[in-house]
């Protein structure tokens, strides 16, 4: 395992679509293998291939819940509900944090790195994490859909 740079805002990487995975391979694997350790190291609650330059659907999640991360492969939101005021930041951003609103309420299903298709449900901070995460696959960053910004 090896702990990757992470990407800031003024790269244009952070701004494209990702493409999905079609095989979990020894590089996917590693890959995934190298986020977990980056977010460790880095402290934060998720991150999403496309920060470490790498651009494909792929994302790891601290649920916060005994230091077990997730490995989402092509996570998509299925179903959301209500909607909650978040105030994020970003490692790829830093400095900077905002007020936005995202669901309150996920279902995302993604592939585990044995290619088993998962259901993962989050409410408050853990949907907030999926949501955010899941836009960074598609060049979306949270200063996009912010309504208050906060500088450190």
């Amino acid at each position: 395992m090896a702990v990757r740079k992470i990407l800031t805002d003024k790269n244009p990487i952070l701004r494209k679509k990702c493409r999905e995975v079609e095989t979990i391979d020894e590089h996917i694997l590693t890959l995934l293998d190298d986020m977990k350790e980056t977010l460790k190291k880095a402290v934060g609650a998720g991150l999403a291939a496309p920060q470490v330059g790498i651009l494909r659907r792929v994302v790891v999640i601290d649920t916060g819940e005994g230091g077990e991360l997730l490995e989402l492969i092509n996570p998509k939101i299925v179903k959301s509900s209500g909607e909650q005021e978040s105030c994020e930041g970003c490692l790829s951003i830093p400095g900077i944090r905002g007020t936005l609103i995202r669901p309150a309420k996920v279902t995302v299903q993604a592939f585990d790195r044995e290619g088993n298709l998962m259901e993962y449900k989050g409410e408050d901070f853990i949907a907030t994490v999926f949501a955010h995460e899941i836009d960074h696959l598609d060049g979306t960053l949270f200063i996009d859909k912010v309504t208050e910004f906060e500088y450190d």
